[in-house]
């Protein structure tokens, strides 16, 4: 008895010892590197549109063994490419950010602004004015920054585009590096801001040439023509050519570029390939994923963007270049499988907006849509303010949606600016593209749609917004009879993919309503970092619990 005593009290003391020893905390282990893919202009219907074209290790892998947010949707307007990668980085909306487009009226200096520019700062690798950039025009931080401040920078970040805005303001204040294309010279470059030369590897990478190499390259279709089936004809009257090329149909020659062969890349899917090639390098030759603290890799595929502008999203082209990036992605994942390991990495794929249909193109099929010219609109109404008031140039610019008005000029002749406001909310609403127009000031008391009311009140900073906005009908844009554009509320504007891979993910999908602003959020919940400065996203419940 006193031997089963004692077995007892022995395996009782054990029990309690083992029970007592403090479980090993999964919570604190986190990705060797966390890699940001933005597909510029990536409308959320292509992931299905597309799929008889995707092989199984591309966008299908994504989805099949990723968990796809189906219903995400961007919570402001205008749906621009630096405010949408500000908001996928930020967790933030313009009003708040301080992106309210890709160029804006900034009134502290009376002119003009493109969003990275930066006149303090020199480029690096090019002595253009295509270096001239930094991140100094957003307000916020970004979750990358949010990343290196939670370690005391031991993280490293790199920001990669052929658009300097889809390298600079995803990559952050504090990132160690952002470099994107000078079409100028055919080259990855940087600025000041970052560094005060070029890495080596990335001078050895930019002695490849691989631009002219590539352009060497006619673009074929990929598959053969009848795989192809949701494209208008290739032959049509609204798309815009490659530059440098006088035909808009397949096969593009691209091998009989001269002058424009280095711009040109932007516009192939070739452009595509040669980023992916960066990012592999930089990955690689940064140790990115090898050291104690998570890395991040921001990396934004911009030839998407000029393709659809040039071509639209019933194009042959958009098609073929979809079943293009599908293999680059393949080709990424299996080589970052390798190099990290399967599982080690934790992978999201968004857009920074999507893209309407061509306006034509909607015509053919009886469906409605329009055109209207921005740079018309605002002379006739300045033409006709003149008549009311005696007063020449009172709109002194346009941008996103929005009128600027020449204020000292109003105060000078003495006249109300408040008549003058009303007056010209009346004029825009005798257009036919216009819906609604109102006083910026105004907003709140506006009788205008709910959501379009709220997506555009995101979009409105009181220091870069202007003093009247518009909305104009569906389908409608100012962009010219060729090609597409986005910019507006719309779900084919504002409605974008978000597949998340990797790292802690289990497959699924889900069809609730999600946002653009609960990207960032949601990372930093999985890192157990702060949410970025100017944050108003949730974390995706669905990712974490």
């Amino acid at each position: 008895m006193r031997k089963c005593f004692t077995f007892f009290l022995m395996f009782f003391v054990f029990a309690c010892t083992v029970f007592a020893q403090p479980r090993a905390n999964t919570a604190t282990q986190k990705p060797a590197l966390v890699v940001g893919l933005v597909i510029d202009q990536m409308r959320w219907d292509y992931l299905y549109r597309f799929e008889k074209l995707y092989g199984p290790d591309g966008f299908k892998r994504l989805l099949t063994q990723g968990f796809s947010f189906d219903n995400t949707l961007i919570p402001y307007t205008p749906t621009y490419t630096a405010a949408g990668h500000t908001c996928v980085y930020t967790g933030s909306v313009p009003a708040i950010h301080g992106i309210v487009g890709n160029d804006w009226f900034e009134k502290s200096i009376n002119a003009g602004m493109y969003c990275t520019s930066d006149s303090t700062v020199s480029g690096v690798g090019s002595n253009s004015a295509a270096g001239k950039m930094s991140p100094k025009n957003m307000w916020t931080t970004s979750v990358t920054d949010e990343l290196r401040l939670s370690n005391n920078f031991k993280s490293k970040v790199i920001g990669i585009s052929l658009k300097d805005r889809g390298a600079i303001l995803p990559a952050g204040h504090s990132a160690n590096a952002a470099y994107w294309y000078d079409d100028g010279v055919g080259k990855f470059i940087s600025s000041s801001f970052y560094m005060k030369e070029l890495p080596t590897w990335v001078n050895s990478f930019n002695a490849k040439e691989l631009p002219s190499k590539y352009m060497g390259i006619d673009w074929n279709l990929l598959k053969d023509k009848g795989a192809y089936t949701q494209a208008a004809n290739d032959e049509n009257g609204y798309e815009t050519a490659v530059p440098g090329e006088k035909t808009v149909s397949f096969p593009h020659k691209l091998s009989q570029l001269t002058t424009t062969k280095l711009t040109a890349l932007r516009y192939t899917p070739h452009g595509s390939t040669y980023s992916f090639d960066f990012a592999k390098a930089a990955i690689e030759n940064e140790q990115l994923g090898k050291g104690n603290a998570t890395d991040f890799l921001a990396l934004s595929i911009s030839s998407t963007d000029y393709i659809g502008h040039n071509f639209g999203p019933n194009s042959l082209e958009i098609e073929d270049t979809y079943a293009r990036l599908d293999k680059d992605i393949a080709d990424f994942l299996k080589w970052l499988d390798l190099r990290l390991g399967k599982g080690n990495y934790l992978l999201f794929l968004t857009a920074d907006h999507a893209a309407a249909h061509v306006p034509a193109f909607l015509k053919e099929h009886n469906l409605p849509g329009g055109l209207y010219d921005d740079y018309t609109m605002l002379r006739e109404i300045n033409t006709a303010l003149d008549s009311i008031y005696g007063i020449k140039g009172i709109i002194k610019r346009s941008y996103n949606y929005q009128f600027y008005l020449n204020h000292a000029l109003i105060a000078q002749s003495g006249r109300s600016a408040d008549s003058i406001k009303s007056s010209i909310v009346k004029l825009l609403k005798d257009y036919p593209a216009v819906m609604y127009a109102f006083e910026t000031e105004k907003m709140a008391g506006t009788t205008i749609n709910e959501t379009q009311k709220q997506m555009m009140s995101n979009g409105f900073n009181h220091q870069r917004s202007g003093d009247i906005m518009f909305t104009v009908k569906p389908n409608y844009f100012d962009h010219g009879p060729k090609g597409t554009t986005h910019g507006a509320w719309n779900p084919y504007d504002s409605h974008i993919p978000l597949l998340w891979f990797g790292w802690n993910i289990k497959p699924g999908a889900t069809n609730r309503e999600v946002h653009m602003t609960d990207i960032a959020p949601t990372v930093a919940a999985m890192l157990k970092i702060q949410m970025p400065s100017g944050n108003v996203g949730k974390p995706l419940l669905e990712l974490v619990k």
